[in-house]
């Protein structure tokens, strides 16, 4: 970040991700073109949209704001930032109340590479949040989003990371997770495979129950899916995995593993981009209804993907434009109470039962000291 952002706004105190998992120890890059509104004849379901999402606001399941702001040398995100997707003034239009900070890495860094980048995204995320603190605040709990939405604040939750950025040790994943990490993508390392889960991946998950680290499984092999799946208490997520039956993408889920993410209580967080969901906003709302036909209401959410160099479904450019979705959603007779769930209360719910998961964890095991070379030697 620019030394003269720092200058024009007081900085909060240093390390505040840290001070709240302390309070609650238990708990290429495309630039969006400016929204316009479309004309819309029959404005009634957007005007219903704007209320119920004042009610419910967005849980976006997935940003990729802090790797676009690496790239510049400057930027204002409290008065508006136009190179980038989201910023806090169209946060507010959208009725954004939450999201989930990505800490993915580009393709090709492993090893202490990939430990030592997500260190540095990490530490780029907490400075964007405390200079950003009248709009953004920081959390880490169910508990901590709600408090942030009250106090009129975006709730910003880091996560999720590359399985990489673990190292295939127990202690740095325990680090991280000191360090405000709330979610896991388990691709991209040996231990979560075409073939399944090692005996250092099932410890992995283990150990991830037990602190409170969400299991992301978009792109994950089918194995490594349905083996967390039966092994994980808490709930799992999808980042950003929509219907393979109504777009064949690999991300995209079929209905036998949404039928099996229903029956796990988990969530699938529908990506706004146009590669899996579709060109249209109506896409996207079929995509939403088949979801919701096959893993039930409790089972889908929203992540825009914003800022994370992908093209977006006309009328749904930017974080501003939740309202045009949410609007479609009315339209097709979906009742206030599901897309409550929607946008706020299946993330709400994941987060508490990653919370209530970890609590009983720590009252049965110790945190694991196993190693790669003992497991899967």
């Amino acid at each position: 970040m620019a030394d003269l952002q720092h200058d024009l706004r007081p900085a909060a105190a240093a390390g505040e991700f840290d001070d709240l998992t302390e309070q609650y120890p238990d708990e290429g890059v495309v630039a969006a073109e400016p929204y316009e509104p479309v004309s819309d004849p029959d404005d009634a379901p957007l005007t219903r949209a704007h209320a119920v999402l004042a009610a419910h606001p967005v849980a976006d399941g997935y940003n990729g704001l802090p790797w676009a702001l690496k790239r510049l040398s400057y930027y204002d995100l409290e008065d508006g930032e136009s190179t980038v997707g989201t910023d806090v003034p169209r946060l507010r239009r959208g009725h954004v109340g939450a999201l989930f900070w990505s800490l993915h890495l580009p393709e090709g860094l492993d090893g202490d590479r990939a430990v030592g980048a997500t260190l540095e995204q990490l530490d780029l995320a907490k400075s964007i949040v405390r200079t950003c603190d009248e709009g953004l605040r920081p959390a880490c709990t169910a508990g901590q989003v709600a408090d942030a939405r009250n106090c009129g604040r975006v709730a910003v939750l880091l996560g999720p990371a590359g399985a990489s950025a673990v190292g295939d040790s127990l202690g740095t994943l325990r680090q991280l997770h000191l360090l405000g990490l709330r979610a896991l993508t388990l691709t991209g390392v040996s231990w979560a495979s075409d073939a399944g889960l090692t005996r250092f991946g099932e410890e992995v998950v283990r150990e991830m129950n037990r602190l409170g680290v969400i299991a992301d499984l978009s792109g994950a092999p089918e194995q490594t899916v349905r083996r967390v799946l039966s092994l994980s208490r808490a709930p799992v997520l999808f980042s950003r995995s929509a219907a393979r039956a109504i777009r064949p993408h690999p991300v995209n889920l079929p209905d036998d593993l949404l039928a099996e993410l229903g029956a796990a209580k988990g969530l699938c967080l529908v990506p706004l981009t146009a590669e899996q969901t579709g060109p249209t906003v109506r896409d996207v709302a079929d995509h939403l209804d088949h979801i919701r036909a096959v893993a039930g209401a409790q089972c889908v959410g929203l992540s825009g993907t914003y800022d994370s160099g992908s093209a977006h479904p006309q009328e749904l450019g930017d974080v501003s434009c939740y309202p045009r979705l949410i609007a479609e959603l009315l339209r097709r007779g979906w009742e206030e109470g599901d897309v409550a769930l929607l946008t706020w209360g299946n993330v709400q719910r994941v987060l508490r039962g990653a919370d209530f998961t970890a609590r009983a964890a720590q009252q049965r095991r110790a945190p694991s000291t196993a190693t790669i070379s003992e497991l899967d030697a």
